[in-house]
């Protein structure tokens, strides 16, 4: 996993916090193929992840209708569905506009 390149702001930010279960029954698969599908979604930019007591997953896009867009995608319907019936005990999602972006990378 590396930090996502993203372009010059702005641009959006999707921030999904997640508490989880204790049930598995093919989490880390579904997590994989979700990243997957939308990388092939227009107007997707990247993806951070860190999953450990608290799951959060940072997707950046274009646009607002991009995300709106992957909101409605079907196999995305319905990986929230399961995740609601098996998988987190709560979770958060949060649309933020990036206006700044700025790093370090060492050797550099």
């Amino acid at each position: 996993m590396s930090i996502a390149q993203t372009p010059a702001t702005p641009y959006y930010a999707v921030i999904f916090t997640s508490i989880r279960t204790d049930v598995d029954d093919g989490y880390a698969e579904m997590a994989g193929a979700m990243v997957e599908l939308a990388r092939r979604q227009p107007g997707f930019l990247g993806v951070e992840s860190a999953r450990e007591e608290v799951g959060i997953t940072v997707s950046y896009w274009d646009s607002l209708e991009s995300i709106a867009a992957w909101k409605r995608d079907a196999e995305h319907l319905a990986a929230q569905r399961r995740g609601r019936e098996h998988w987190y005990a709560s979770y958060r999602t949060r649309v933020c506009i990036v206006q700044r972006d700025y790093g370090f990378e060492r050797g550099e």
